[in-house]
């Protein structure tokens, strides 16, 4: 959901729907505005849903129902999941602990049921879950002169350094949040979070005041992120045990318990899943789902596909079968078997690299 619709507006934006929230699709040209990007700096707002969990037992209560350890301590955070019993993927999210709060940005449609299934198992400890989306102002800035542009507009503090960190200052009169980055767009990245009520001026500051960071919407950011082999949660990550997207850096294997955790165990134990993560480079874009076969045998599925802006040529992300011959495979597009050949991830380097890029064995 947009906190600056009105902003985005006087800026020529159209918008789309993501997870159930209005977002920014496009400033017009997303194709010019990625190149932006990857040669400069831009500013995106996130569209997250968002959760806070208070009470004494905040910390206890969400690391045990997450893949990842919960970091204790003031100003740090992590990347987790939370499976089914099959160990399936049901929401992914990034956690921080913000002193005597931990905050939690999650995909928009799954704040409430997060919300509602978590506030059902609390019992005897001392936990409150509230879902606050409409009271935070996110925004991306990604490039590599991101850490410049943050440098040149955050006062009171210096921008963190260590992934998933985070440093409390002020843009102009509005207190901030900034966050480093997982490199998800290829790209140095922060997130800088503010109060609703100061997104306007925060967004304006962003844009316009030290280096100019043009704006950009979802389309752009879909596009960086496929050219950084980034798996996301609504193409990739749903619905999928994480051994197949190689996602170590969701993992913690030697934490207690956690829903799917066996199951996630026991794929990693066997040193491979049945599927994997790879990148293809195309004759022509396909649709999502488009069919992926090695010779005449069905292997997998697209997940993602692309022009890609930097390298203006169709690109995808398609998950496989693991055993399957990856430089001789094809896609079928329109009916036809077109040529497809597979490339290491990323696709694109740039100034950072994602920490989601697969990692298998």
């Amino acid at each position: 959901m947009t906190v600056v619709e009105e902003a985005h507006a006087d800026h020529g934006a159209t918008f789309g729907e993501r997870g159930g929230a209005r977002v920014v699709a496009d400033y017009g040209r997303p194709e010019r505005t990625a190149r932006a990007v990857r040669n400069g700096v831009g500013a995106i707002e996130m569209g997250y849903g968002v959760l806070t969990v208070t009470g004494t037992d905040r910390v206890a209560f969400v690391d045990n129902a997450v893949s990842n350890r919960v970091p204790d301590a003031d100003g740090r955070g992590c990347y987790a999941l939370l499976l089914d019993p099959q160990g399936r993927i049901e929401t992914d999210l990034y956690v921080y602990n913000a002193g005597e709060r931990l905050l939690l940005f999650v995909a928009p449609e799954r704040a409430a049921p997060v919300a509602e299934d978590w506030s059902a198992k609390t019992f005897i400890q001392d936990v409150e879950i509230t879902v606050c989306t409409t009271e935070f102002g996110v925004f991306g800035v990604h490039g590599p002169r991101a850490t410049e542009k943050v440098a040149s507009v955050l006062h009171g503090a210096t921008a963190p350094e260590g992934r998933l960190t985070f440093v409390r200052g002020e843009l102009g009169d509005a207190g901030v949040t900034v966050v480093r980055g997982d490199g998800l767009a290829g790209e140095e990245g922060y997130e800088v979070i503010c109060a609703a009520a100061d997104a306007p001026d925060v967004f304006d500051t962003l844009l316009t005041r030290g280096i100019n960071a043009p704006p950009f919407g979802h389309r752009t950011w879909d596009a960086l992120t496929l050219e950084a082999g980034t798996p996301l949660f609504e193409s990739e990550l749903r619905g999928t045990v994480p051994n197949v997207l190689g996602l170590r850096n969701a993992l913690d294997f030697e934490k207690g318990c956690y829903v799917g955790q066996e199951v996630v165990s026991r794929v990693a134990n066997r040193g491979r899943p049945s599927r994997r993560l790879v990148g293809l480079q195309c004759e022509r874009v396909p649709d999502l789902g488009a069919t992926v076969r090695d010779d005449d045998a069905t292997v997998g599925v697209v997940t993602r596909a692309v022009e890609s802006p930097t390298r203006e040529e169709p690109l995808a992300l398609a998950l496989v079968e693991f055993e399957c011959d990856a430089e001789e495979l094809s896609v079928e597009i329109d009916g036809e078997k077109r040529a497809a050949s597979a490339e290491a991830l990323p696709f694109v380097e740039g100034s950072d690299r994602s920490a989601r890029l697969p990692a298998y064995g």
